[in-house]
């Protein structure tokens, strides 16, 4: 069950499920890039990115909602930006005495604000598409193919497999917790909110030296089996030629997108 929440793939037959690996990866990071690049206000470029985004949803049948749900994600950074409201020049909007300050809320401030979290929404709902519809080690394999940094790749590959790991030496502390409070039908177990804290606290510190003991004997075990830093598969098929005309299709769309936004 914890696998399963913490892998996002989800299986489909879509035509993003399909399609290769580096096509989807390159594709998710000119987007990303595109919507970043975009100029805080361009109202009808985040439309057209929205719409974008839309359609990779729609074709790779994961549900709207689903992505949205997911996407939320993006909400607390977003809200990093906040101070941006309140220290852009511009006309005043509102004005928030707070003791000896007054914050003032200004139209640029308000439209770049907006801004910021209208590009956090739009990025994380395609890299949320990415994930979901392309398993973790094919993008791992995407990676090495596009030629990134060896180390870079394993560091990404092992990171996501050690939440596995950490995930597995929870369970099994809150397993001994429960084999070892025992308590009677009717009455409140546990004791004070001090005392909580600090088997919590206690736990977690077991948790990580157990981790850390865990990791070192994994990768003893996988140096002794030759790992060297890269994990080695099958080589991978050369890109069809749909796949190319896709990759450059959508890599014209987006620079199209751009320079609309440059334009305006």
């Amino acid at each position: 069950m914890h696998a399963h929440f913490l892998d996002p793939y989800r299986h489909r037959t879509s035509l993003v499920h399909a399609l290769d690996a580096r096509v989807k990866l390159v594709l998710a990071v000119a987007f990303i890039v595109t919507t970043a690049l975009a100029r805080p206000g361009a109202w009808p470029v985040y439309v057209l990115l929205f719409a974008v985004v839309l359609s990779a949803i729609l074709l790779s049948e994961l549900g709207v909602g689903f992505v949205m749900k997911r996407a939320v994600l993006a909400a607390p950074f977003a809200l990093a930006a906040a101070p941006l409201m309140f220290t852009t020049p511009g006309d005043a909007l509102a004005s928030l005495p707070l003791g000896p300050w007054t914050l003032t809320l200004s139209g640029p401030g308000l439209a770049r604000f907006a801004s910021v979290a209208l590009k956090s929404w739009l990025s994380v709902q395609m890299a949320v598409v990415l994930a979901s519809a392309t398993p973790f080690p094919e993008l791992l394999a995407a990676m090495r193919s596009l030629r990134l940094p060896k180390l870079l790749v394993a560091v990404i590959g092992l990171m996501w497999r050690y939440l596995f790991v950490l995930v597995d030496e929870v369970l099994r502390l809150m397993r001994a917790r429960e084999a070892r409070s025992g308590q009677a039908d009717g009455s409140r177990g546990g004791g004070s909110l001090a005392w909580r804290a600090r088997v919590t606290g206690g736990m977690a510190g077991n948790l990580m030296l157990r981790s850390f003991d865990r990791s070192e004997r994994i990768y003893a075990a996988m140096a002794a089996r030759g790992y060297d830093g890269e994990v080695r598969g099958m080589e991978r098929p050369p890109i069809s030629g749909s796949a190319w005309a896709i990759l450059a299709g959508g890599l014209l769309l987006l620079a199209l997108i751009l320079l609309l936004g440059l334009v305006l």
